[in-house]
């Protein structure tokens, strides 16, 4: 009995995985992608608001160095400045009359565009235009134009000019921010894309009816959606500057009717050079906004129902 040899050239050596990189250099390669971004974040964002957080407890007109003066700017904020409060209470007024009605505007639309049939691209387009064009000086001045003496609201209702009147130059400012209905309105119609019509089947079988159907099905399957976009448009209203601007000329009148908050820091830091103050109502607002926001997420555990974890 004879054996054969096996060649050494035909004895293949056993596998092995591939060799991985050392952590540092993996590491290294993440920190190459990322620097764009925290380099911008960086640059723009924190250290901006570092200098800003420097300035709110400083003297500073813009043209001299700061002088520091501790609290003195919060302290006369708080106590000695009639017109930072009169900013206060419109801001909250105009984020109570304009959120909601621009929520339940674009809940409303949305629900009459997820029944259609034919022509839905088209109309989800057209009415979400304002919310891109909205915002630009050029619409907020024909917005002024329309709610103007012998504008096209005085000549329908023959009510004089809303920007004129105290009463109602707050409601012009709101009412284009709810016409800009159309970013929520995109994020409410692909949440009730997403809810199951075998819901509504049960509950039409249960004998409910189209608005009770509303009531126990839509808005609780909705509400993740609802909260997001009460969040979104609740700290935009808290920022709002550019309609309030443009309606009243800069001016926030009449009769301060429409000096919003960050008018009024405007006015501060950029009209009357007081910058140093202007950094601290800054801060306060950012306080405010992330108060507000924190609040909302607390009271959304009464409210917010998610599928994945059962009913609240």
């Amino acid at each position: 009995m004879t054996t054969t040899a096996i060649p050494p050239e035909a004895k293949r050596a056993p596998a092995t995985a591939p060799k991985r990189r050392p952590r540092r250099e993996r590491q290294g390669a993440a920190w190459v992608f990322l620097s764009p971004w925290v380099l911008g974040a960086t640059v723009l964002t924190l250290l901006p608001m570092a200098v800003s957080l420097y300035l709110s407890f400083t003297d500073y007109d813009l043209f001299n160095p700061p002088k520091w003066v501790g609290l003195r700017n919060y302290v006369q904020m708080f106590t000695e400045d009639p017109r930072y409060w009169r900013s206060v209470v419109t801001t909250l007024t105009y984020v109570v009359i304009a959120v909601p009605l621009q929520l339940a505007l674009a809940l409303v639309v949305a629900l009459a565009l997820k029944g259609m049939k034919r022509g839905k691209a088209f109309y989800r387009s057209a009415f979400y235009a304002p919310s891109l064009l909205g915002a630009s000086m050029s619409i907020a001045l024909v917005w002024r134009a329309v709610f103007n003496d012998g504008g096209t609201v005085d000549n329908l209702l023959g009510t004089g000019g809303w920007v004129n009147k105290p009463g109602f130059a707050l409601l012009a400012v709101a009412l284009l921010t709810v016409w800009q209905f159309g970013a929520p309105m995109v994020i409410f119609l692909a949440g009730l894309q997403q809810i199951p019509a075998e819901l509504y089947e049960a509950a039409a079988v249960d004998g409910a009816g189209k608005w009770r159907q509303f009531l126990s099905v839509t808005v609780p399957m909705l509400s993740p959606v609802l909260f997001f976009n009460l969040v979104l448009q609740t700290i935009q209203a808290f920022q709002v500057f550019t309609p309030a601007f443009a309606i009243s000329a800069g001016k926030g009148g009449p009769a301060d009717s429409t000096l919003v908050y960050t008018m009024y820091l405007y006015d501060r830091g950029f009209v009357a050079s007081h910058m140093g103050y202007a950094s601290a109502m800054a801060w306060v607002l950012l306080v405010v906004i992330g108060v507000v926001t924190a609040v909302l997420f607390r009271t959304s555990r009464s409210w917010v129902f998610y599928a994945s974890e059962g009913d609240r």
